[in-house]
């Protein structure tokens, strides 16, 4: 007589969590082998708290020293009772630098990197040395040129060709980017200078802040902008600017994605 006992397959499924940090600790989002990172220090507090090995996939790769306001990423485990709890558990185990947002289920393919519809960056210049914002700010005392800079923002506008901004040697299919926002807001300290797009490459953002600093100058009239994309040569561009004063503030995704 023989007896079969069936095996019966674990229940999986698929969460999104919503997480914001202060990147001055650590060398990026994703994991390095000699360097500590952001999604190092939250996969081994998952895989402690739900006694399981958890991978994330993260939005993006955010660089060494930047922050991020929002930040998703994605992982697969058995369903979660109360999350809850588990974010308040978390919340407790992660250093002070790093905070859980939420927890959400979605649906089995939903992919926190390639079903964003876009992201939007942050980048803080004040006017004044300020030891209560040094850490997430670009001090520039010279008076700048907020009009240039203004019109040479409206060049980035639409979907382009960004490889002069683009670190060098970067891994990717394309270096096509639609961007749809790019601004400076004024603010007591200074200005916010905000950019949305669908992608972001390497260094992209902080290299377009270089770009517009020399413009608002005086260095390059704001025409240089078209010179500049023109070239897709990163040595055109301006220096990049640091990283400390660069934020990932939000992230859209589709509602269907969310069960």
């Amino acid at each position: 007589m023989f007896i079969f006992v069936s095996k019966l397959k674990k229940r999986i499924l698929r969460y999104f969590v919503e997480i914001s940090y202060l990147g001055s600790a650590y060398h990026g989002w994703q994991r390095q082998p000699n360097a500590l990172s952001v999604q190092q220090v939250l996969e081994e507090s998952f895989t402690t708290l739900l006694s399981s090995p958890i991978e994330l996939v993260g939005a993006g790769r955010t660089d060494t020293g930047v922050h991020a306001h929002q930040m998703f990423a994605h992982f697969d485990a058995e369903p979660i009772e109360d999350e809850a709890h588990l974010i308040f558990r978390l919340n407790r185990l992660l250093p002070s630098d790093i905070s859980i947002l939420s927890l959400k289920s979605v649906k089995p393919d939903a992919h926190a990197r390639f079903d964003a519809l876009s992201r939007t960056y942050h980048y803080k210049i004040v006017n004044r040395k300020d030891v209560f914002e040094f850490s997430m700010s670009h001090s520039v005392i010279q008076p700048l040129d907020i009009e240039a800079m203004q019109k040479a923002c409206d060049l980035l506008l639409g979907t382009k060709d960004f490889q002069c901004f683009s670190k060098s040697n970067t891994d990717v299919k394309t270096f096509i980017c639609t961007v749809t926002v790019a601004k400076f807001i004024a603010i007591e300290q200074g200005l916010i200078f905000e950019i949305k797009a669908d992608r972001f490459l390497r260094n992209m953002v902080r290299a377009i802040v270089g770009t517009l600093l020399e413009i608002g100058q005086g260095k390059h009239p704001y025409t240089r902008m078209n010179e500049v994309l023109a070239s897709k040569n990163r040595s055109e561009a301006g220096p990049s600017a640091p990283a400390k004063a660069l934020s990932l503030v939000s992230i859209e995704y589709p509602e269907h994605l969310f069960v």
